[in-house]
């Protein structure tokens, strides 16, 4: 074939390839119908009348949230109106729109007709009548009542709005130029949480001053029949609904962990890209378990006993610093590809790596500056990390870049194989990237320019500005060449477009710390299988197995895989003795083979397992006196 064609129209190429002689009157072969018409393309130009959204959130115990919407007309004739569908958060698609139900139209009190769009299925088709200034939609949202559903965010004792799951809004507009005045019903005596500007509360009714569309969307509100606020500055607040009332009974010194992380995240960026800002924290045993950034506020869901059980819970907390820093880095500043005028537009995501990358390598550094967690914990963090890519082959066929395409590719779906086949890879992998050039900037410069530096040179902006900033590659790459004098692009494409044997590890030695394998895990590791309750045998067994012996993950070429287990296998017993965790790790520390029985299904056997021999966990080991890892946790004064 003649690749020089590659651009031809599809049907003009079609017809130069030669096929098989046709008799006279035989029929021509099938041709696909033309494709239906599109979206109107969205431009920018203020859109005639503001948008009326009124939600009843008052039926949490089935979840079922009802909408009246009065949307204005532009012009009569066909109109479209769309359910949002790529929501920066996610990076991915997300309209949930088989939970949507009951659509209705109305305009001048008569029923209008509606039609889903042949080529859009969040879409909506119908004739707007002359004469009439404005249509009424009513559905409803059907929030998931189980995690099969999908993210459960409403229970009898609280829920989260996400506001882009109970609106429809115009096609052919931006985003920005979409005002807005909505307003919700909660149950009585229930407390709320919201960004937005509240104009009255009217009973259980809370009406919001006007905004424009994009901004609704990234301001949802957190609400609950037991509720409380802290407060942590004068403009940012960390407002938590909970189960049961005891819940909500943090300590002073808890408290003072989360104002730390305000203090030392204006410590590292120099100022603050929004007015106000409010932490959305839900405590619940009922509700998935979620973080999701906003550019003044997050959203996001810890266990019940987030508070209660302090120190069991130490890995769920660096949650609120990942999602505090998105303020600057992901909503603040935003790749280029990943900003689009409307909701329909899909995100590309190139920038993930710096969007998602940089904020898991600050993430433990933010964590470990404001106490939230111990640098031993946020060091631990790093050996985990660093071990787990290490050891993982996928970095063999595919370059870390390709990965900022699974939040599509996958959706966070199970994977069977996924240290081959690698799943979201940029945030962990990115980290290391990042902690390389954080340990490159402190040694080449003997320690006077630093990637705090850069935070706040590429993050820092204008106090109080909360307008998002695209950027693109070459900026980041002219930032930190004027930080210091180095091939940053030839560094950022080798290390993002090559495929590589090993994991990004320069950093930790640059760091003063080498990556080494003990018996015991480290303080990270410990709580982290503890919390999820699993033991990880990642680096010996080449396996990951729950308390009951069911599989989570299995190693590619990994000696569990080289005996035939995959995910989903239950192992029942351990050179003859029946499994439970202790059996199996003594077994290992033990021995260099061992025989399992497994399960799946109804099907028994049993396999033998070679191995090194021996208990292997990652941890970190200094080499110098004064390592800049232990200066780059340190808290800012």
């Amino acid at each position: 074939m003649n690749w020089l064609l590659a651009d031809a129209d599809p049907h003009e190429l079609h017809q130069s390839l030669p096929g098989p002689p046709r008799q006279q009157g035989e029929p021509s072969p099938p041709q696909p119908l033309p494709e239906p018409p599109g979206i109107p393309e969205p431009v920018d130009a203020p859109y005639p009348g503001t948008l009326r959204l009124r939600v009843d959130a008052t039926d949490v115990q089935r979840g079922i949230f009802r909408v009246h919407q009065i949307i204005p007309i532009a012009q009569p004739g066909p109109t479209v109106l769309l359910y949002p569908k790529w929501l920066p958060g996610f990076h991915a698609p997300q309209a949930p729109i088989e939970l949507f139900a009951g659509l209705v139209l109305h305009a001048g009190g008569e029923p209008i007709g509606w039609s889903r769009h042949p080529a859009v299925v969040n879409g909506f088709r119908f004739d707007a009548p002359p004469g009439v200034a404005a249509i009424e939609a009513e559905f409803q949202y059907l929030s998931p009542t189980d995690a099969s559903q999908g993210r459960v965010h409403c229970t009898p004792d609280m829920l989260f709005l996400p506001w882009n799951t109970v609106l429809l809004y115009p096609a052919g507009h931006y985003a920005r130029q979409i005002e807005v005045a909505a307003s919700v019903r909660l149950p009585e005596d229930w407390e709320h949480a919201c960004i937005l500007e509240m104009e009255e509360q009217d009973g259980a009714e809370r009406r919001f001053a006007p905004v424009a569309l994009d901004t609704l969307i990234d301001s949802p509100v957190l609400a609950g029949r037991y509720f409380r606020r802290f407060a942590l500055d004068e403009h940012v607040g960390l407002s938590v609904a909970a189960d049961q009332p005891h819940q909500l009974d943090a300590t002073s010194d808890q408290i003072a962990a989360h104002r730390a992380v305000v203090e030392q995240a204006d410590r590292l960026f120099g100022s603050r890209r929004f007015d106000r800002f409010e932490m959305l924290l839900a405590l619940s045993d009922e509700m998935d378990g979620a973080g999701i950034e906003h550019h003044r506020c997050f959203e996001a869901v810890s266990v019940a006993d987030y508070f209660m059980q302090w120190t069991d819970n130490v890995t769920h907390r660096d949650t609120v610093s990942h999602e505090y820093l998105h303020s600057w880095n992901g909503k603040g500043r935003r790749g280029a590809d990943s900003w689009q005028p409307c909701f329909e537009r899909q995100i590309r995501n190139s920038l993930l790596w710096v969007y998602e990358g940089l904020t898991q390598y600050w993430t433990p550094v933010l964590a470990a500056r404001s106490g939230l967690w111990t640098p031993a914990m946020a060091l631990g963090s790093l050996a985990y990390a660093a071990a787990r890519y290490d050891i993982r082959p996928g970095s063999r066929w595919r370059p870390t870049i390709d990965t900022v395409r699974d939040p599509e590719i996958a959706a966070r779906a199970p994977l069977p194989w996924p240290s081959w086949q690698r799943s979201e890879d940029y945030y962990g992998e990115g980290a290391l990237i990042w902690l390389d050039v954080d340990t490159r900037l402190r040694a080449d410069s003997d320690g006077r320019c630093t990637l705090d530096d850069f935070a706040r040179a590429f993050f820092g902006g204008a106090a109080g500005k909360w307008e998002s900033e695209p950027y693109r590659f070459e900026d980041v790459v002219r930032t930190l060449e004027t930080l210091h004098s180095f091939d940053w692009k030839d560094f950022f494409e080798d290390a993002l477009t090559n495929t590589h044997r090993h994991a990004p590890l320069g950093g930790l030695e640059r760091g003063g710390y080498r990556l080494c394998y003990r018996e015991r895990p480290n303080e990270y590791q410990a709580a982290l299988d503890r919390s999820q309750g699993l033991v990880d045998l990642t680096f010996s067994l080449g396996l990951v197995t729950n308390n009951q012996g069911k599989l989570s993950d299995v190693l590619w070429d990994g000696p569990a895989f080289t005996a035939g287990l995959t995910i989903g296998d239950t192992i029942t017993a351990v050179g003859g003795r029946q499994f439970d965790p202790d059996t199996l790790k003594r077994a290992v520390a033990e021995q260099d083979h061992i025989e399992l029985t497994l399960t799946k299904g109804k099907r028994v056997w049993r396999t033998e397992i070679a191995f090194d021999g021996g208990l292997r966990f990652p941890n970190l080991e200094p080499f110098e006196d004064a390592p800049a890892l232990d200066a780059i946790m340190r808290q800012r004064p």
